[in-house]
């Protein structure tokens, strides 16, 4: 019996492994972490021009970021009127299994979808985000992750792949900070009128607070979204929306050694891109509208100080976990006081939420208040 050369073995291996690892979906490169190399990148979100970049197209896990993905599959359920705001969904076993970040859903129990946004953009929690997903998935998680693949596809993030509708560690799950980036844009181009969802500085549930996890909310310049990630295995991610003087960015941050450099790197990096933008620098935070949640139905709307709106969404949960970032922001002592019947609240039509929202759309500047119907949206 003739044996094969060993030149045509190597080659035949080498053919064997590509084929393997392009027919898992990228794993491979899923598991190829750059442990300390930091991925960035900052888009003008009018335009879409690459401000910034330092390998933008490297493979990582996205961690928690994975649930942008999450709320943007959900924000599309509501405006297609698939989903409402206020309708139940159920917690399962699985969803309540969930590793913390968590709410601490128990199997049998229900949330809104509404209430499961602000439990994503706030808590980060993992519980919630797979109930949501097992929900707009048909019962299924899987299902859902891969409608959001698909999705990704869609929207060109060419390098994502997604298993979870939580960013919990998965192999196979995998991302790139110029993804995001693209993904982040069509969060706020697309859906603009539930983008004031994540400049929610906190909400309460079953009478606790549950403080945003975003540092940057209230302390850069501008910011008013989007979401932090943590695992071991990805570090410690960052993607931020800021706007000043009729320009947003946005900005990524991926793979940081702590949440002190990844916050410092994009302060830097906003800050160099508004400043390549002609946009002069700000000397102290802008102020912003702020959405909150508190225990009870019906949605209220108040007014903070003489300008500024709050807006109070119901929220009936009950979070005992430990957070997954380590940031926590308290929520302001304004609120506080709202939420203890010292302000003044004007009682609107329950079908009805306003917020106002300073976006900057694809190819024009809107700054406007936005209306939506809780039944259809």
């Amino acid at each position: 019996m003739s044996r094969m050369p060993l030149s045509r073995l190597s080659r035949l291996k080498v053919t064997m492994t590509v084929g393997l690892c392009v027919g898992l979906g990228g794993m491979h490169a899923a598991r190829a972490q750059y442990v300390g190399q930091v991925s960035t990148i900052v888009l003008d979100a009018r335009t879409g021009a690459v401000l910034s970049q330092q390998d933008p197209d490297l493979r990582r896990y996205p961690a928690s970021l994975t649930k942008l993905m999450t709320l943007y599959l959900t924000f599309k359920a509501v405006r297609t009127g698939q989903v409402t705001l206020d309708q139940d969904m159920p917690v399962s076993v699985h969803a309540a299994s969930m590793e913390p970040s968590k709410l601490g859903l128990r199997p049998g129990s229900t949330l809104t979808v509404e209430q499961a946004v602000l439990a994503l953009v706030t808590k980060s929690a993992n519980d919630a985000a797979c109930a949501l997903g097992e929900f707009l998935g048909g019962g299924d998680e899987t299902r859902f992750a891969a409608m959001m693949t698909r999705e990704a596809g869609r929207l060109g993030m060419y390098d994502t792949v997604f298993r979870n509708a939580s960013g919990l560690p998965n192999p196979e799950q995998m991302t790139s900070a110029r993804d995001l980036a693209v993904l982040a844009r069509h969060l706020i181009v697309d859906y603009g009128e539930y983008y004031h969802y994540f400049a929610v500085p906190g909400f309460y549930f079953h009478g606790h607070e549950v403080p945003n996890h975003d540092p940057m909310l209230g302390a850069y310049p501008g910011a008013d979204g989007l979401k932090t990630g943590y695992t071991g295995e990805a570090g410690h991610n960052l993607v931020t929306s800021a706007v000043r003087d009729n320009v947003r960015l946005i900005g990524v941050v991926m793979g940081a050694k702590s949440n002190s450099r990844r916050n410092a790197t994009m302060t830097a990096l906003l800050d160099s891109s508004f400043q390549a933008e002609g946009v002069a620098p700000v000397a102290r935070p802008a102020m912003r509208p702020l959405l909150l949640a508190r225990a009870g139905g019906g949605t209220v709307v108040a007014r903070h100080g003489s300008t500024h709106n709050v807006r109070l969404a119901s929220a009936r949960l009950n979070p005992v976990q430990p957070d997954e970032v380590a940031e926590a922001p308290t929520i302001p002592a304004g609120y506080a006081r709202i939420r203890r019947g010292h302000g003044t609240v004007a009682h609107i039509h329950p079908t009805a939420v306003r917020a106002h929202v300073h976006l900057v759309g694809m190819g024009h500047v809107a700054h406007a208040t936005h209306t939506h119907a809780k039944a259809r949206s």
